[in-house]
C-alpha cells in the first residue's frame, strides 16, 4: 500500500470541499462551508491492477494565488486538481493561472482540471473549447458535479492511478 498526497486548488466557491465530501463521504450539502487554511481527508482507493493507494486529500482554502501557502501546504504532493466553476468563467482563468505556477514548482506532479457544477446545465457558461490550453499539457479534464456525483469517482480514480504509477514519490 502506498500513500499519495493530493491537493485541490482553485478560487473561492468552486466546490472543492463539496467534491471531497462527495468522494470521501458520498454526501452533498447545500450549506456553504468556506475552508480556512487546509483540511485533510483520507480515503483508500483500490486501482484496477489491485494496488491500494491511500489518498491524503488536502482541501485548500480558495485563493487566486498559491504563493501564500505553497511552501507550507503543498510540500510533498504527488498530484493536484485545479477546480473551476462551470457557471463562472472567471474561475477558469484563475485555475489555469494556478496551474501554470504549479507546473513550474512541481513539474513531476500529476494534475487534472475539474469543471465543477456540471449539473447546472442551464447556467453553464464555459465554451466547449475552454479546456484547450490545459489539454495541451497532456493532463485530463473532467466535468464533475458534487451534487449528483457525475465524474467525481472517475477523476479521483484517474489521478490516483497516475500518481501511483509515477516516480514522483
Amino acid at each position: 500500500m502506498i500513500k499519495k498526497k493530493l491537493c485541490l486548488l482553485g478560487p473561492l466557491g468552486v466546490g472543492k470541499t463539496s467534491l471531497i465530501r462527495r468522494y470521501v463521504l458520498h454526501v452533498y450539502s447545500e450549506e456553504y462551508l468556506c475552508t480556512v487554511g487546509v483540511k485533510v481527508d483520507k480515503k483508500t482507493v483500490r486501482l484496477a491492477n489491485g494496488m491500494d493507494v491511500v489518498l491524503m486529500i488536502w482541501d485548500m482554502e480558495g485563493q487566486g494565488d498559491i504563493g501564500a501557502f505553497a511552501e507550507t501546504y503543498l510540500r510533498g504532493l504527488s498530484g493536484y486538481f485545479l477546480v473551476a466553476d462551470g457557471t463562472r468563467p472567471t474561475t477558469l482563468s484563475t485555475a489555469l493561472s494556478i496551474g501554470t505556477a504549479m507546473r513550474e514548482m512541481f513539474p513531476a506532479a500529476r494534475s487534472s482540471l475539474l469543471f465543477n457544477k456540471a449539473d447546472l446545465g442551464d447556467a453553464w457558461a464555459l465554451p466547449d473549447d475552454a479546456a484547450v490550453s490545459f489539454l495541451s499539457t497532456g493532463n485530463p479534464v473532467f466535468r464533475t458535479s458534487a451534487l449528483d456525483g457525475r465524474g467525481v469517482e472517475d477523476a479521483f480514480l484517474d489521478i490516483a492511478g497516475r500518481m501511483a504509477s509515477g516516480s514522483d514519490g
